[in-house]
Parts: structure tokens; sequence; C-alpha cells
């Protein structure tokens, strides 16, 4: 299978330490069209050749909070608790995608729902618990 991304993805619009070691994440668009997803890369695999669960967590973490905060005029929220339901495998070479399918806001929490696809298929299912970000003192 020949690697392929969709038009517009480039590198990701903001990076950090751990995703510059994990390389391959791209984003496409802003605010409510911000797209986030991955390139499965060699980088990226566990010993038996299939996409490592913890880079699958970094991944959806990662998007659901850049995508929320897209969303929200740039609010910045921390992850309080994050639940995976993995439900396929995948493969180097492969399209991820995140969705962010709803939120839900109540007071200083947010409670989203995404999924993760490699074209059609369900990679894994994702419930984010986010918190505002303390503000930093001046």
């Amino acid at each position: 299978m020949k690697p392929v991304v969709p038009p517009g993805f480039g590198p990701i619009l903001r990076s950090s330490p751990v995703l510059d070691a994990l390389g391959g994440f791209m984003s496409r668009g802003e605010g409510d069209a911000l797209e986030i997803g991955l390139l499965v890369g060699p980088s990226h695999l566990n010993a038996r050749g299939r996409l490592h669960g913890g880079v699958t967590a970094t991944l959806l973490d990662t998007a659901m909070g850049y995508m929320l905060a897209a969303r929200t005029g740039g609010r910045r929220r921390l992850t309080a608790r994050l639940t995976i339901d993995y439900r396929s495998a995948a493969d180097e070479g492969e399209w991820l995608q995140v969705f962010l399918d709803r939120a839900a806001e109540d007071g200083r929490k947010t409670l989203a729902f995404g999924r993760l696809l490699a074209g059609e298929r369900l990679v894994a299912e994702v419930t984010v618990l986010f918190i505002d970000a303390p503000q930093k003192p001046s």
C-alpha cells in the first residue's frame, strides 16, 4: 500500500517535544474546520508491527484537545481523563484521522467524544474529560 496523505495536510499546527519525537502528526484547516491525522510510520509501531496503543492515545489526546481549542477561540484545557475503546489495529502506511463528534461543557469541565478512523474503518473511540487550564501568574 502506497502511503497517501490527503491534500492540504501539513505538519501539525502546534508541535511539542513528544510529537516531534514521534513524527508524522499532521493538520489542515482551522477553527471548526481543523482536521488532525497521522500517517502511520515505522516509529509508531509496536513489536508486532502494528500501531502502538500509546501512539493512538497520544494522537487522540492531542487531536481532541487541539480541535476543541480551535472551536472555542483557543481556550486551553488539560486532560483529566482519557478513555479509549480500541476497535481495530492499524498498520504502517495507513492514514488515520481523528473526528471530534461532540462536546458538552459544564462549568470548567468539557466532556468530548470522538473517533479515530482509517478510511471508513473504526480504529478507536474516545471520551476525554478536559478541565480549563489554570491561568499562569503574570
